[in-house]
């Protein structure tokens, strides 16, 4: 009964979906899987990239998997992602662990015109350090340069594969930065890392585009990597229809990791067969 409500209170007609997705939210209404495969949950892309991640991590046998924020500022995103992996770790046999990327004293000064310093200066988004870390219950705050960081996390951290990034450091030199974590290998990586991407549309003053910032970095790392992409999620947005964050959502694909080709799509195989014997 609570699945056929669901549909009902959901049916595409965009004014009345997002009505019964706010609704939904307010009162908390039905299981978090029904909610986040309706996106009415606080921080979509948040949820959505976590599940998503301990489902093939579930599927993969994988026990463990990390979640990495870069750019947490105020903190809110860390906070909201311990509320969405303590949710999804009730689903999925699979422990995670979070951490959090900042230089903890607010955006750097700009290298130069690919950081978009018409938009962003110096100083903005600063970390109050101390008062966040009262507040965090999972996360662990990794505070300094993101390009000098690399190989100290691994060597101090060794965290589980890495299932799904959030990348909100907003200059394209951070962004090209944080992506070098890809090329730690394999066992650092599921072979598909669900990614949200926070600075790559803008508006009308920002004026995001293909040479500057997270869209520069991301279009470089797929030049210089042959059996390496990073890719849009294309069925994303068509699950989310008229949602402004599941147009930000990529998959990180490792084509050599030894787990890449394992199959992972029986449910998927299943309902696709039942679809065509309905026909």
């Amino acid at each position: 009964m609570d699945h056929l409500l669901l549909k009902i209170l959901t049916y595409p007609a965009p004014l009345r979906s997002e009505l019964a997705r706010r609704f939904i939210k307010h009162f908390s209404l039905f299981s978090y899987e029904d909610r986040i495969s309706i996106g009415a949950i606080d921080r979509p892309h948040y949820g959505y990239c976590i599940f998503q991640a301990a489902r093939l991590a579930s599927l993969l046998g994988y026990p463990k998997i990390s979640v990495i924020e870069f750019g947490c500022g105020g903190g809110n995103g860390l906070l909201n992602a311990e509320m969405h992996i303590n949710e999804v770790m009730k689903i999925f046999a699979v422990d995670i662990e979070l951490y959090g990327f900042d230089c903890g004293s607010g955006l750097p000064s700009p290298r130069d015109y690919r950081d978009m310093p018409h938009y962003f200066r110096a100083g903005l988004y600063e970390m109050d350090r101390e008062s966040l870390e009262r507040k965090l219950k999972r996360a662990k705050l990794i505070i300094g340069d993101v390009k000098d960081g690399c190989a100290t996390f691994l060597r101090e951290h060794n965290p589980a594969p890495i299932g799904c990034m959030f990348h909100d450091l907003d200059f394209y030199s951070s962004t090209s930065d944080a992506l070098t974590y890809l090329d730690a290998g394999a066992s650092y990586c599921l072979p598909r890392v669900f990614m949200y991407f926070d600075d790559i549309i803008g508006n009308d003053v920002w004026l995001c585009n293909e040479f500057t910032g997270e869209r520069l970095a991301i279009a470089e790392f797929n030049q210089k990597h042959n059996t390496k992409k990073i890719a849009k999620n294309y069925y994303a947005p068509k699950r989310y229809p008229n949602s402004h964050w599941s147009d930000l959502i990529y998959i990180y694909h490792d084509f050599d990791h030894p787990k890449y080709n394992d199959f992972v799509a029986d449910k998927e195989q299943m309902a696709h067969e039942d679809s065509i014997e309905l026909k």
